[in-house]
């Protein structure tokens, strides 16, 4: 039986609700407030990161997967290699125009530039604002083959206060489920939805703009209807959780894939489907009061992506405003370009451009109708 179908869980009467609306106006984060080192109140720091137009971009590999990335194009990684790559990609002409805010790990955090700078120093000179990615990856759950939870939490309060004091103004926490004949279980999805609250309200406490991404694996042969099924209630879940732990959603921003078909389902669905399946179940649960939501590309390719986003936008009313979040399809194709030369470096940072400019005209174009409605 599917662990999921039997008595549906709702979400809090407060939450399901909902429906005020954030009216922080759209502004920039004040460069002064940077420069001098004072810290921006997290409502200027969610309004930043939600200009129109932009949206994020993912530099937080992990020492294993930056390993992985170089054994696919010969070099030897090293700590200074990746340093010298994302200083690369951070420092392209004008990526503030499209890009709002970048997402660290432990280690690129602490790194220097080759001009003495942290990372969070370099972002901060060119108008963007440093994140970092908070948990510390996926464990086997005890006692749920094919399922995992994720870990991090232990000694979180300390870590939060010494990111804040390294220059991050927001953080992430990424949660993975997998869709399959009698997964995700109940188990699986509280025990994610607990841990994502938990985070989020540490990092509040801290000052820090919390980003919960709760992501509904696209890999198998469910179709999109069961997508939506599991989604709804990961949602569901986790919201329950975050009004239970106090977390504040005019502070907080959700990133998420879009309802989709399994990989692997012999019937996919189409471009407007997809878009109309996503918004009418994140409207059935995410609070309007919400920041803002922000898009994965869920393993579609750029094209795809693109489409469904422009769908989106055109479906109407929405009560949250909506961008993207680039990472893994980005890094895939300007890492093998960059090969570990800095005789790439002009190439590199074209390409980059353009990827992430595509996604910026989308965003950018809709801007005039993405709060229709609100």
């Amino acid at each position: 039986m599917n662990p999921l179908s039997s008595g549906p869980l709702r979400i809090a009467s407060s939450l399901a609700g909902d429906r005020r609306v954030n009216k922080t106006p759209n502004a920039q984060l004040s460069g002064d407030a940077q420069r001098d080192g004072i810290p921006p109140a997290m409502e200027s720091v969610v309004t930043a990161l939600m200009a129109p137009g932009k949206g994020l971009l993912a530099a937080d590999d992990s020492a294993p997967t930056s390993e992985t990335r170089f054994r696919e194009i010969g070099p030897v990684s090293t700590e200074q290699k990746w340093c010298a790559y994302l200083e690369m990609l951070l420092t392209a002409p004008r990526l503030h125009d499209s890009i709002s805010g970048v997402m660290l790990f432990d280690e690129t955090i602490h790194q220097r530039t080759r001009t003495g700078v942290t990372m969070p120093e370099l972002l901060s000179s060119l108008g963007i604002i440093p994140g970092i990615r908070v948990d510390l990856g996926t464990v086997r759950l005890a006692h749920s083959p094919g399922e995992t939870m994720t870990q991090g939490l232990d000694g979180v309060r300390e870590r939060l206060l010494d990111y804040r004091r390294l220059g991050a103004r927001f953080t992430t926490w990424r949660a993975e489920l997998s869709i399959a004949d009698d997964i995700p279980s109940r188990g699986c999805i509280a025990a994610n939805a607990t841990q994502m609250a938990l985070f989020a309200a540490l990092s509040q406490e801290a000052g820090l703009v919390p980003i919960v991404e709760p992501v509904v694996l696209m890999q198998g042969m469910h179709g999109i209807d069961r997508c939506e099924e599991v989604t709804n209630i990961v949602l569901t879940r986790v919201f329950d959780a975050l009004s239970m732990h106090g977390v504040d959603c005019t502070r907080l921003l959700l990133t998420t894939g879009m309802v989709l078909s399994g990989s692997e389902c012999p019937d996919q669905a189409g471009i407007d489907q997809v878009a109309e399946t996503t918004i009418r179940c994140l409207r059935e649960v995410v609070p309007a009061s919400i920041a803002g939501i922000m898009f994965l590309s869920g393993g579609q390719g750029e094209e795809q992506v693109t489409d469904c986003l422009n769908a989106m936008y055109r479906t109407g009313r929405r009560p949250w405003p909506m961008s993207f979040s680039l990472g893994r399809m980005l890094h895939s194709s300007v890492f093998k370009l960059w090969n570990g030369s800095s005789s790439n470096t002009v190439a590199v940072q074209t390409e980059l451009l353009r990827r992430v400019q595509r996604y910026s005209r989308v965003a950018r174009g809709a801007a005039g109708t993405a709060m229709a409605g609100r």
